[in-house]
């Protein structure tokens, strides 16, 4: 049975206890393996597919995590509606380590990560004004409330590539951009869910406020620890919350490819049909 959920877990979610009648799936793709074994399980009635993107045990930068095979690997278990989870840096005085952003927006600022499954032969463009699939995005705001959480509607979140955190100047600038957090992982990751025609959301949990802050400096090791743990129960129980919330027909991207492919069908070379089937097998 083709599963419909899938939750991308960020840094300290690397596991869901609360799934029920667990698998492990593990997963090839033309793009390498995933950051780790799919996990599903049945959460809340739905059938739920959960991938650490760093893997179990913090394993992988965000340079180095396979954002092509994970995705490629929600899209063959089935997946049309995506959660990321992502722990973040708060750029918003309002925004206090703790509370959540159901962020709307995204900048990139990456440097040398793939963030398309096309090319060798496909050329592709889809829309992306709007990254972030509204439907989603109401009933996770609507999920995050339910769990108890503090609630920012919306926000925009700066990817920069890390690994090392931002200097100071780099903060101030992102202020000046007006975004509200900063993270190192969610692109290229949105960016391949909307070619994979996912539905993608993401909840932002905020564990300090970055360098730009007066009080930076007296924020310890210990107290960030301790803020990611507590927004890693409260990931759980706002995922909880979001699972019946989700509605039960198709996600509102799938056909996202259609009118997208630029490439003639007849000079597609065969391998790039083969690789890319799952995506484009409908449109050729």
């Amino acid at each position: 049975m083709a599963v419909r959920i899938g939750v991308m877990g960020g840094s300290g979610l690397y596991d869901m206890a609360e799934l029920e009648g667990v698998r492990e799936v593990r997963v090839s793709t033309p793009f390498g393996e995933p950051s780790d074994a799919v996990r599903v399980g049945r959460l809340e009635g739905g059938e739920v597919a959960f991938l650490p993107r760093h893997g179990r045990g913090h394993r992988l930068l965000p340079s180095e995590v396979p954002y092509r095979a994970n995705i490629w690997a929600m899209r063959m278990l089935g997946v049309e509606w995506l959660l990321s989870v992502s722990a973040v840096g708060s750029l918003r005085k309002k925004v206090v380590p703790g509370q959540v952003v159901c962020c709307d927006q995204f900048i990139d600022r990456t440097r040398g990560r793939v963030s398309t499954f096309f090319g060798d032969g496909v050329v592709a463009h889809v829309g992306f004004g709007d990254p972030v699939c509204r439907v989603l995005h109401g009933a996770l705001v609507e999920a995050a409330r339910a769990a108890g959480a503090v609630v920012h509607k919306r926000g925009t979140y700066v990817c920069m590539e890390g690994p090392a955190f931002s200097t100071r100047a780099e903060s101030e600038l992102y202020r000046s951009w007006g975004a509200d957090v900063v993270g190192m992982t969610n692109v290229p990751e949105c960016k391949l869910a909307r070619e994979a025609e996912m539905s993608y959301a993401t909840l932002a949990l905020a564990t300090d406020y970055d360098c730009w802050h007066p009080g930076h400096e007296a924020v310890t090791v210990e107290q960030v620890v301790a803020t990611v743990q507590a927004n890693t129960r409260l990931a759980q129980q706002v995922i909880r919350a979001l699972v019946p919330r989700i509605p039960e027909g198709r996600s509102p991207y799938a056909g996202s490819l259609r009118g997208a492919i630029m490439t003639a069908p007849e000079v597609i070379p065969a391998a790039a049909r083969e690789r890319l089937g799952l995506l484009v097998g409908p449109y050729l």
